[in-house]
Order: C-alpha cells, then structure tokens, then sequence
C-alpha cells in the first residue's frame, strides 16, 4: 500500500518529500520541503519586491503579457508533469496550461479605474486604487496550475507581489511553472514554497501577509481564517461544493446525458463546482440513471499519459479512501450502482465511474462533497422538492437546470441558493465573470474585474475646487 501522504526524508540537499504518481501509488520524485522560518526571508524578499513592482503598471501589463507566452511556449514540459503527479489526461493538462497563460494575458488587459465622487460639496473628491502588498496563495491539488493562476494573475495585476503554496501532493509542475515565469517577472514578485505543515499554517499566520487567498476544505478553510486573523489579513475562500442538477419533465435525457456526464465527471470528479447531485423527476429517474451508466461503463479509465484515457485516477490515497467509503456506505443503506461502485484492481488509485439510483437523500455521498468519480441520482416529485432538496446544504457553489423551456428553466435556477447557475451546461465559466460562493462555499470574490480589486484597496483623494 502506498504512503497514504507525503512525508519528509532527509538528503544531500536538505529535507524533501515524496511525490506520487496516482496512476501507479510510487514515488516518481521528490520537492523541497521547506521550513517554517525560511517564510521571514521569503516574505520579506516579497515585501521589498512590491516597492517597484506596484510603482509601474505599464511595466507590469508587459511583464504579464511576457509570463504569458512563456508559460504558452513551456507547455510540452508543463502538461506531461502535471499529469504525472495530478492523474488527469494529458489533453486536459495541456487544457489547463492554455487556460493558465489565457489568465495572465487577460489580467494583464485589466486596470482599476479612479472613480470621481460628486457629492454636491465644493470639493472634489475621487476613489484610487492602491496595492496591498504581499500575498499567501495556497493552491489545492485538482488544478494545480490553474487556481494558482487565478490567484497571482489578479494579484500580480493589481501591483502586489505573491508566495504561492501548492499541495504537497502537486508540487512539481507548480515548481517549473515558477521556474518558467522567473524570466518574465522580476525576482521577488512571485515566489514558490513548497512543503508539508506547518508551513502552510504559518504563511498564513505571518504578519508580512496583507492577504489571504484560500482553494480547499471547508474545515481548512476556517483555519486558515483563523490563523490570519491576528494580522487582519483579508481573506478570499473557495471552500467547495455540492452543486446539484436539476431535470425538468421536459428535457431531452438523450440530448444533454454527455453534457451531464462529463459535468460531473471531468478530471475524475475532481472538480469543486461538478455536478454531484442529480434529481430528476421520478418518471424520468430510470431513463436518466441508464443514460447516465451507459457513458460510465464505456468512459476509459487509465492512466493520464496514456493516448485513450478518458478518466484518470482519483489524486491521493485519501481521497481514495474516501469515495470509497462514502460508496460503501451508500450501498449498505440501500443504493444500487447502476454503473461502477467499486476500487479498481489495479495500481494506482482507480475507482470505477460510478452512478448510484436509490440513494437515501441523507447518505453522505449526496449531502457531502464525494469530489470522485460517484454521481448520485434521486427521483422527484414535484419542482418545488426538487429545489428545496437543492438548497438543503451548507454548501453554495453552483447549481444547475436542464430543460426544453428555457423561460422555466432560468425561473427554476433562479431560485437555487448558489453562487452560479447554469442552464442546460455547468462549471462553465468565463475568464470575465465573478466567482464566489455564498454560505460555507466560500468569502470573497475572485474572476473578472472583481478578482482584481479583491486585491485592491481604495484611497481617496480631497482636494477643494479653488485654492
């Protein structure tokens, strides 16, 4: 059985850790990891930095445009890497990294804007917008590149500087990508740490940090708001989901099962806004479930490298286990798996796509984050139990409806208590909208315009109309 989660070694070159191919449950490498007290010097390395980087935003917009190509033209390494300690098909990898540089260059397109302020005085009054300063990011395991992205991009264009923490069981890519950005940036302004805890615990918790931004659990999550809150750091958390999916009586079950599919399926499930619950009305139910196992049992499940793979391995051994306990559990209170419901035999950590009818409504894998490949199907009688059942979570991410009229679709989403919601498509989102989640989902604002002042702070501006 392999190690279950990295742990330190010491060597010649100081104390490192193991990473783990998910395909096959071995080490294939190792990063640094880094102690605590080295955060002193790297923050302050980070403070020093943001003096010049936040005095020219001509200078910045050229720099982020230039991290952005070579980040485009260091793809070929960076793809098969990520895939290698993540699991996710190469195809998707090379997808993250393009979305990786798409996000440099569209933050790199981004401004903040004075704003006057008429207030009927004699006195004219106008909102600026100043740096924070030094920034933590701490980036989970499912996309490794691209949350990373969506942290430093806005804060790098806001004129901060960043140290960006990566999971310890992802580290690598993330290490050649700041390699890779290293000669378009200059030094200080985003630096990589990589190790176990307490380091993270500590980044958080330094007193040089101005801000805080978060990917992970919800329990985690609150940690790390706590461990900032001496300093008042600002936090922004992205905290998870269990976003729902809605069937009406009148979709085309035929038509939208891919698109369903693979909205909760993508990157073996992994995926903080996927789809994780289904209710369909209970005519349908059968029909759904069906279509649903039909595309489970063909999807190909293998290694990312591999040419043909369409569902790679779940990332760790944890996570592993606990897919496989929230299946195990469904089964045992009466669920059937129409599709999958089993670890594969095999190295590695595989677990079958897995689609589950007659799931009790209070069973964890419905009303907790699976974040596998496991996909529950519950039967409804009317809209208004669907939509109820929808909205009883702590969680508020995304959610989503499915149907022919879609007047009465748009009504139904309007209705869910989330932060997005998607008509007959989900977790699509573009580069220039806003993404939050509401109740344990999540604090803050991160994409789009608003993603760049969540780094930002006003300052204002007095000054009489005469002398």
């Amino acid at each position: 059985m392999p190690t279950p989660v990295p742990r330190r070694s010491p060597g010649p070159r100081g104390e490192h850790f193991a990473v783990l191919d998910p395909a096959t449950g071995e080490a294939f490498d190792e990063a640094p990891d880094q102690r605590p007290e080295e955060l002193d010097t790297v923050v302050g390395r980070a403070h020093q930095a943001w003096r010049g980087w936040r005095a020219d935003p001509a200078a910045r917009t050229r720099a982020l445009l230039a991290a952005a190509d070579a980040v485009e033209a260091a793809g070929a390494e960076l793809a098969p890497l990520l895939t290698r300690e993540q699991g996710k098909p190469l195809a998707e990898s090379s997808a993250e990294v393009a979305r990786t540089a798409a996000r440099l260059r569209y933050f790199a397109g981004l401004a903040p804007v004075p704003r006057p302020i008429d207030d009927g005085r004699p006195v004219r009054s106008e909102v600026r917008w100043r740096s924070l300063g030094p920034v933590a990011a701490i980036v989970p395991w499912n996309f490794p590149l691209q949350l990373a992205a969506a942290k430093f991009a806005p804060a790098l264009a806001a004129g901060n500087t960043v140290v960006l923490k990566p999971s310890p069981f992802t580290p690598l890519a993330t290490r050649l990508l700041g390699s890779v950005l290293a000669g378009a940036l200059p030094e200080g302004v985003l630096t990589i740490v990589t190790g176990l805890e307490p380091l993270g615990a500590r980044l958080v918790s330094h007193p040089g940090i101005r801000h805080v931004s978060f990917t992970g659990s919800i329990p985690t999550g609150r940690a790390v708001a706590a461990g900032a809150a001496p300093s008042l750091a600002r936090i922004t958390l992205e905290l998870g989901g269990n976003d729902a999916a809605i069937l009406l009586e009148d979709v085309d079950v035929e038509r939208i099962a891919d698109r369903l599919f693979w909205a909760a399926f993508r990157n073996c499930g992994q995926v903080c806004m996927a789809v994780k619950r289904v209710y369909a009305p209970a005519r349908l139910r059968d029909q759904v479930v069906e279509a649903l196992a039909q595309r489970a049992r063909a999807a190909v499940v293998g290694p990312g490298l591999d040419p043909g793979t369409q569902l790679g391995p779940l990332n760790n051994a944890p996570q592993l286990a606990r897919v496989e306990s929230y299946t195990a559990r469904a089964l045992a209170d009466g669920a059937r798996a129409a599709a999958g419901g089993h670890r594969l035999d095999r190295p590695g950590h595989f677990f079958a796509p897995t689609v589950l009818a007659d799931v009790p409504p209070d069973s964890p894998v419905v009303t907790q984050e699976q974040f596998g490949p496991v996909l529950p199907v519950l039967a409804y009688r009317s809209v208004d139990e669907a939509v109820a059942a929808a909205n009883d979570t702590g969680f508020g991410l995304g959610g989503s409806v499915w149907g022919t009229d879609l007047d009465r679709a748009e009504a139904v989403a309007d209705r869910l208590e989330c932060g997005t919601a998607w008509i007959n498509h989900h977790a699509e989102l573009s580069l220039a909208q806003p993404f939050a989640g509401i109740k344990e989902s999540g604090v803050g604002v991160a994409g789009g315009p608003w993603g760049l002042y969540g780094n930002l702070r006003p300052f204002v501006v007095h000054r009489p109309e005469e002398g």
